[in-house]
């Protein structure tokens, strides 16, 4: 394995050499954008909706691994792994999120595999393997995708069976032991039909490290594949995929941010300097280095998880301008994924999520065009099933000391039903030439049933082992009824620009948070109804030609309704657990902008700029279950400002083709929860990434970096404060370098 700084120096010296070599060759024709922010393909000028697509070669190039990392290329979009890799992804888009790792949560930012809704938070990391297309749909989308897309949608979209006889292998290395490989096998059956192979293997060890004797290293292994059919016929085609998803590893290590200078007397290190060597937790522990990436912790927790699934698609023509297109999916993930929420040696919280998760989806649509307009009206259906098997064993260590009147092991199962209809249908109307009008509009209906169980084991006199005690066995249902809709109007100056209005509004369904909940009370509370956001947004869609320009702007102002928001607030009980809580809190205002301009200085370089500005993301009601006012506290993962930008340089060399990407992504400042903690908070940050892709005859050589300048940042920082003295540090990726070599035949 090359050593990284070897494999940074060669990317550095790569991307410096091409510099001079550029040429005045004629500029090519500026690329026409297509994309299916509206479940069918478009030209984005088409579309009154924000939207930034992502070409599956840009996630090749990049070695994007899954959905985390495309934040970095969509401007006024974060989204974390959260918790630890394995956990549910925190993905916010506009202020519009929610960063909890419980399994039984939904996003409000809802996310759809080849045109089917993944369900479940758990669903939405997805590795980006054979990739078309992925696209960030910003704002509501409660027409065409209805549920649970109240801050925007993310739309994946695999690589179809195509025709033709070819194949790929690509094998790579990198550094933290980093290795990974591709293939994808493409197959005509007949002129027809064709079938499609695409599978993925990674393997590697984290960049959190732990400095714990004899605890080995934290790391994770992946094997995904799919199988797909498509037939294409005179009145019909068939589209047919299998997934299969096999994850196993060791989960990455917490870090301890420890809060006291002195336990003994409570004073507090400053914000700046807690988590040093200086400052430990409640019981005087630091992990003993100042060292970022380095922790110490008895990080014995697995990580396994099992996905399997079929989709299919079938499109029927009634004649040239009218059809039916049927989708229909069946998944299943099963997972167990530990966690060590002490950050520390000792045993003082430690536990497992366990999960099963079924989805069943079915959707209709019938979709005609005519001569003033496009219409789609549609049905959809959709029975989920989350089984959670859960236990966090608090203070072993302490049980029978003078400390350890709260030791318990809490064991929290939740069995969730979810059942949702929708009618939606939606026109497209040409009042002119160079305008046009959507309407939409959806009716959904939607019911959450569930049976939430828990006992404990508590230590019982001289019984250090422990008894169990039965805790609470909590029934009930959610359910609601809601409409959601569009009214958008685009004014074409021109083919190649637009301008564009747009009225909508998004709800995201009640349910039941089935988290970790300490006692009868909080499980009684933990059921939540649905939220609501209403938004106003204005924006361009504009080519300059002549300056070889590509300019989208988006203006928007968001009236969102009883919001949906986790808590976790500290107990009244001293030295007790904190309240962990899903609730409807009141109402925000959100607005900013956002504007993403392309350069095409000529064949050989592009320049991208992306910006993004959140100017208001607060709360205008809000306090919390214990009394703490919090209004107009900013809304959490929400940064003022978002840049990014980007250069790409292609050139040909004798008969090898170069192409090269040196990328930033700037986020300022963002607290982790609600409460502005300044010990929960992210200050602003800077990643760098960079690739170059070498190409000759069928042989192509890839070189990227990530995080090239090694800079520290958090997923989450989860406050134990009144529990622990501490806050979980779910470190963010440092430095990552690789190669990778590809033969295509």
């Amino acid at each position: 394995m090359p050593h990284p700084n070897v494999l940074l120096n060669t990317i550095t010296l790569a991307l410096l050499s091409v510099g001079p070599m550029e040429t005045s060759a004629q500029v090519e024709e500026i690329e026409v954008i297509e994309v299916y922010a509206q479940k069918r393909k478009q030209s984005i000028n088409d579309v009154a909706i924000a939207v930034k697509p992502i070409s599956g070669q840009t996630i090749t190039d990049a070695a994007l691994k899954d959905t985390t990392e495309l934040g970095s290329l969509v401007a006024n979009v974060k989204i974390s792994q959260n918790a630890a890799e394995g956990t549910p992804p925190a993905i916010n888009i506009r202020g519009v999120g929610l960063v909890d790792y419980n399994t039984a949560n939904t996003s409000p930012v809802g996310m759809y595999l080849d045109g089917i809704s993944v369900g479940a938070a758990n669903n939405q990391v997805i590795n980006l393997f054979d990739i078309e297309q992925v696209e960030v749909l910003k704002g509501p989308q409660g027409t065409l995708f209805g549920r649970n897309t109240t801050g925007g949608a993310i739309l994946v979209r695999t690589a179809r069976p195509t025709d033709g006889d070819f194949a790929s292998v690509s094998v790579g290395v990198g550094s933290d032991s980093l290795t990974r490989a591709r293939t994808t096998f493409n197959y005509s059956l007949d002129q027809n039909s064709a079938v499609r192979l695409a599978a993925s293997h990674n393997n590697y060890e984290y960049t959190t490290y732990n400095l714990q004797p004899d605890v080995p290293e934290a790391y994770m292994e992946q094997n995904d594949v799919r199988l797909s059919y498509l037939g294409e016929f005179d009145d019909f085609s068939v589209f047919v995929k299998l997934d299969y998803g096999h994850w196993n590893g060791l989960v990455q290590p917490v870090g301890n941010i420890g809060l006291f200078s002195n336990p003994l007397d409570g004073s507090l290190c400053s914000p700046a300097k807690a988590g040093t060597s200086n400052c430990v937790d409640i019981l005087g522990f630091n992990i003993g280095s100042d060292d970022f990436w380095a922790v110490r912790v008895n990080n014995y927790q697995r990580h396994h998880s099992i996905n399997k699934g079929v989709t299919t698609e079938i499109t029927y023509a009634l004649d040239e301008r009218s059809q039916f297109i049927y989708l229909g999916a069946f998944n299943r993930l099963d997972r167990v994924h530990g966690f060590n929420c002490d950050g520390s040696p000792f045993s003082l919280c430690e536990g497992e999520l366990g999960l099963k998760n079924e989805k069943l989806v079915n959707e209709l649509r019938f979709e005609q065009s005519m001569t003033n307009g496009f219409l789609t009206v549609g049905l959809f259906h959709l029975e989920e099933r989350i089984y959670q098997d859960n236990f966090n064993d608090l203070l072993r260590d302490l049980r029978g000391t003078e400390n350890g009147t709260s030791a318990a092991t809490f064991f929290y199962d939740n069995d969730i039903k979810v059942k949702s209809q929708a009618l939606f249908g939606q026109y497209e109307y040409e009042v002119s030439e160079d305008t046009d009008v959507l309407v939409g509009i959806r009716y959904s209906d939607e019911e959450v049933s569930y049976d939430s169980f828990s006992y404990l084991n508590v230590p019982f006199a001289d019984n250090l082992t422990g008894i169990l005690v039965p805790a609470y066995d909590i029934e009930g249902e959610e359910s609601d009824s809601n409409l959601s809709g569009k009214l958008s109007v685009i004014y074409k100056i021109e083919p190649d620009n637009s301008i564009y209005y747009s009225l909508s509004n998004g709800v995201k369904s009640g349910g039941y948070n089935g988290g970790f909940l300490i006692s009868k009370a909080a499980a009684t509370q933990a059921s939540y109804g649905p939220e609501e956001l209403v938004a106003h947004e204005v924006g361009a869609k504009l080519l300059f030609k002549d300056l070889r320009l590509r300019t989208n702007w988006a203006a928007f102002y968001y009236d969102y309704k009883d919001q949906q928001v986790f808590m976790n607030q500290a107990s009244e009980v001293p030295g007790a657990p904190p309240y962990q809580l899903l609730e409807n809190v009141g109402k925000s205002k959100i607005y900013g902008a956002e504007v993403e301009n392309t350069w095409y200085l000529s064949e050989q370089t592009h320049l991208g700029l992306d910006v993004g500005y959140i100017p208001e993301a607060n709360f205008e009601e809000f306090i919390d279950p214990v009394g703490v006012v919090l209004t107009d506290n900013r809304l959490p993962f929400t940064s003022k400002w978002n840049i990014s930008g980007r250069i790409d340089y292609k050139f040909n060399w004798d008969e090898v083709s170069i192409k090269s990407r040196v990328g930033f992504d700037y986020q300022s400042e963002y607290y982790f929860d609600q409460n502005e903690s300044s010990y929960a908070k992210q200050p602003g940050y800077i990643l760098w990434n960079a690739n170059l892709q070498m190409e000759y005859g069928d042989w192509q050589l890839g070189i990227w970096g990530k995080n090239l300048l090694d800079k520290e940042y958090s997923h989450l920082k989860f406050d134990l404060s009144s529990f622990l003295g501490m806050l979980e540090d779910f470190k963010g990726e440092g430095r990552r370098v690789g190669m990778d070599v590809t033969y295509r035949f």
